[in-house]
């Protein structure tokens, strides 16, 4: 079995203090990974936001294309909120943005693939969309999360003066519904460059002794009905090889 290099969201989201926690949380993932993705809505995004595709017309695509009655909700529980959101902050330009890596020491290199940069009222804007039925990142892996996002947008003079924002579209505790929470990335926390090189470093030992772990266990099985494509942006761990994505 093969460990994929993780992109920067899910590195964040499986951070753990000590290098152990995070192995264990890497295997269990890597041994346990969805059986979808949320490719669907990011092509929703690209079809309101780029396309002009109408509201109505990308519902019923999304519907009727997800066989899965339990997949099927969780994409049309996100589909409103993210209309609503697309429609009060319509963006006057829409381009795509190119993969950045970043690296975490053992020669790993995280990708990071925000899907588009906006403009609105003249402001650029680079959204990242958290389709995460739970509000995965949070904490020091929110932090170290956006502190990373900061690094490469100074290093790119197109993007150093875009807004970082992260829509968060978990559900409520409360109603278990989907809801959204846009939150700036300029009031999150920032990490020092010694702390950030200090919990890359314990990533990236974890991610090592994971490895080691998964190291000649034999893959699951799984029925044809549970294989999937795989997504860019909020992928398993599996692949046929270690290339990240």
């Amino acid at each position: 079995m093969k460990l994929k290099v993780p992109s920067l969201q899910h590195m964040a989201r499986n951070w753990h203090p000590t290098p152990a926690a995070t192995a264990k949380a890497l295997v269990k993932l890597a041994l346990n990974s969805p059986t979808f993705n949320y490719r669907p809505l990011f092509g929703a995004v690209h079809d309101l936001a780029v396309l002009g595709v109408p509201y109505e017309q990308v519902y019923r695509g999304l519907r009727d294309a997800t066989k899965r009655p339990g997949v099927r909700d969780n994409y049309l529980g996100v589909l409103p909120r993210l209309h609503e959101h697309l429609e009060a902050h319509r963006p006057d330009f829409v381009q795509p943005v190119g993969r950045r890596h970043y690296p975490i020491g053992r020669g790993l290199m995280v990708p990071f693939e925000p899907p588009l940069l906006f403009t609105v009222g003249g402001q650029f804007r680079l959204p990242w969309f958290s389709f995460w039925r739970d509000r995965a990142l949070k904490k020091e892996g929110l932090s170290l999360f956006t502190s990373i996002v900061f690094e490469l947008l100074k290093q790119d003079p197109d993007l150093e003066d875009a807004r970082f924002e992260i829509l968060d579209f978990s559900c409520d505790r409360k109603t278990k519904k989907r809801g959204l929470q846009v939150l700036d990335g300029e009031d999150i926390p920032r990490l020092s460059e010694a702390t950030i090189r200090d919990m890359l470093a314990v990533f990236a030992e974890g991610y090592a002794m994971a490895v080691a772990e998964l190291n000649g266990m034999a893959r699951p099985q799984r029925d044809d009905a549970d294989q999937r494509q795989p997504d860019p942006r909020q992928q398993s761990f599996w692949d046929d090889d270690t290339t990240p994505i």
